[in-house]
């Protein structure tokens, strides 16, 4: 768990917000080399890898995403200060008062802001915490002085410059895993940390194995190309979601029944539930009613296969997320026991 956990503070460390991934995938073709596999990265920008299993007639896809929540300059405002579109799916307020980084296209270069309401002061605004974020009024503070927007542009700023959010990643003496994007880099790291013990420990998979690290989920389509023909199953790795009525938690591995994108492959769940029991992992069965995966854009494309989905349980998806190493390595438990079961009948 310790190398797990080394992962995702590297991963949650490299800001990588949908469509500002070539640092992260960087960073993932890296470290698959130093542990000895042959990666490479797709046209979309998502990096791949496949482990030749005793069965190779037919074949397995595993994801994980690493692109996250962010956010682009939309406009700059007369007074230099900027105006947001949002990366991906959360309301304003779960980014109120974050740090955040402007990646100038233009330079290279990071310039450090803050997010805040326009009506911030409550010395000045009687609406300061009353009045409805939304983009008109959320804006970024840049940590520079600018007053006009000839001032902003002069430090290259433009429409189009992404912005990441600060993840603030933290775990504490109790065990407990504090940080933005948990949703999915806590997957990407439970699958690296599982490559290195398969090459280091000389394991052989019993099916061959596609391991997919995608960079559009948070937008929709994820990984849902590039498949290869003989995959016959498709495992997300993901986020699972808490909350009222929900099973998951944080100290355990959450198993999806059904999305938004509707049920998932019922003898394809029944053979992960069979694992848990059998491995006596600790699980809940679940539905996340307003929730997307890389296997469900798959299937949205037309693959032919069996989907699943299981993950670590989130608290507070996306805002300043927490989970639990007991889910974390309930998820890697998880995971490892798939891959070295055989298909699903």
């Amino acid at each position: 768990m310790n190398q797990t956990i080394t992962y995702l503070q590297e991963l949650t460390a490299i800001p990588s917000p949908t469509g500002f991934t070539k640092e992260v995938a960087a960073y993932l073709l890296q470290t698959l080399l130093d542990l000895g596999y042959e990666p490479k990265q797709t046209p979309k920008g998502g990096v791949s890898m496949t482990i030749k299993g005793k069965q190779d007639d037919k074949h397995r896809v595993v994801t994980a995403h690493v692109d996250t929540l962010g956010a682009i300059v939309r406009a700059i405002k007369p007074d230099g200060r900027l105006k947001m579109d949002k990366i991906g799916g959360y309301p304003w307020n779960m980014i109120e008062g974050e740090n955040c980084l402007v990646h100038v296209a233009s330079t290279g270069q990071t310039i450090s802001g803050t997010i805040l309401v326009h009506q911030t002061s409550c010395h000045v605004y009687r609406d300061a915490g009353t009045v409805e974020r939304t983009q008109d009024n959320m804006e970024v503070r840049l940590d520079e002085t600018v007053k006009t927007a000839d001032d902003t542009r002069a430090l290259g700023i433009e429409v189009g410059d992404f912005i990441s959010f600060d993840p603030r990643t933290t775990v504490t003496e109790t065990g407990f895993i504090k940080s933005r994007f948990l949703d999915d880099k806590v997957s990407a790291a439970i699958l690296l940390n599982l490559l290195r013990r398969y090459k280091e420990e000389g394991m052989e998979l019993p099916v061959t194995t596609h391991f997919v690290f995608s960079v559009f989920e948070e937008v929709g389509h994820g990984a849902n190309s590039s498949i290869p023909e003989q995959a016959v199953e498709y495992l997300a790795v993901d986020m699972g979601a808490m909350g009222d009525d929900q099973a998951t938690d944080e100290y355990t591995v959450s198993i999806c029944v059904k999305d938004a994108s509707g049920p998932y492959h019922y003898e394809f769940r029944q053979h992960l539930v069979a694992l848990a029991k059998e491995k006596q992992l600790p699980y809940k069965l679940d539905i996340y009613p307003y929730y997307g995966s890389d296997a469900s854009a798959a299937m949205r494309a037309g693959a032919e296969v069996k989907h699943a989905l299981l993950g670590a349980g989130i608290e507070s998806s996306h805002s300043y997320e927490r989970t639990h190493v007991d889910s974390v390595l309930a998820t890697e438990q998880m995971v490892d026991a798939y891959l070295h079961s055989s298909l699903v009948e």
